[in-house]
């Protein structure tokens, strides 16, 4: 595995990639990596001939900076992980590299409601954060697929309106959550959980899979509301338990009217903000 740390060094790379027709595949992450994270490593090998993985904790996504202070940075573990999974090159750049000063690298997107739910309404500004960073990202590596995961569906979703808004041609797959054996769905953010906390975390998608066999049952909004009890019981604190269109993340009234509906949720287990989600109707995968 190559890895590069100067934009000029990646634009020779990739440049040459290009030059011999390869299909090149693109997993942005932030490090701290798990299985989760290999598993977007795997699925892009398999559609790719050139793997590029890049690592960079991106401040413009934090809206806490004692998040961004604690947010793990286990470099050389990340290293031997993706080097182990056969990823091709890794991107290491610096916040220089990424925002220069002699660069405005702000895209001055309104994405619109999909925005304002949920994430966007808890953590203002963070999805102006992952925008700027994604694009910036797709310019230096410039990759024929940009390989995501579901566990972040909302993100997936900014991003895809970025992807169109700004007429970026480059192909999005999102790959479905992938999970402990417990239900508990892989995040950097879980090495930061104590025993007991570990021990509740599961009740997320416990609650998760029991708003799936619900739908139908009760009204969305009294599904929702039970959800919250039911995470409250467990001992976490949750943000929010929402029950959205799948395309619009906009609230679901009648299930029935919308083809694709999605529990998306946000907890504090401790210190610990957890997110996860479920398709709660379509045949997409969960």
């Amino acid at each position: 595995m190559l890895i590069i740390k100067a934009n000029g060094a990646l634009h020779d790379f990739i440049s040459l990639h290009r030059q011999n027709s390869h299909r090149i595949g693109f997993v942005p992450t932030m490090g701290a990596l798990h299985a989760g994270h290999l598993e977007l490593i795997h699925s892009a090998r398999k559609t790719c001939d050139v793997v590029v993985c890049s690592i960079f904790v991106n401040p413009t996504q934090f809206n806490d900076s004692s998040d961004l202070e604690k947010y793990p940075r286990p470099l050389e573990q990340d290293i031997a992980l993706l080097s182990a999974k056969g990823c091709d090159i890794l991107f290491i750049p610096s916040v220089e590299m990424i925002y220069p000063s002699n660069l405005d690298t702000r895209l001055h997107l309104d994405p619109g409601p999909i925005a304002e739910v949920m994430e966007g309404a808890s953590r203002p500004g963070h999805f102006d954060g992952v925008m700027q960073v994604v694009y910036r990202l797709l310019d230096l590596v410039k990759p024929d697929e940009l390989v995501m995961g579901q566990k972040d569906y909302q993100q997936v979703a900014v991003i895809r309106y970025m992807l169109e808004a700004t007429n970026t041609k480059v192909d999005l797959t999102m790959c479905p959550t992938y999970r402990e054996e417990d239900g508990l769905a892989f995040s950097s953010r879980n090495v930061r959980l104590t025993t007991a906390w570990r021990l509740a975390a599961p009740s997320v998608y416990r609650t998760l899979s029991w708003a799936k066999k619900s739908l139908g049952q009760k009204a969305p909004k009294e599904l929702e509301k039970r959800a919250l009890a039911l995470l409250e019981e467990n001992g976490l604190l949750p943000d929010y338990f929402s029950i959205v269109d799948g395309y619009t993340l906009q609230p679901v009234d009648d299930p029935i009217a919308h083809s694709l509906v999605v529990a998306c949720t946000a907890v504090w287990a401790g210190p610990v903000r957890l997110i996860d989600n479920l398709v709660l109707k379509s045949g997409t995968p969960n």
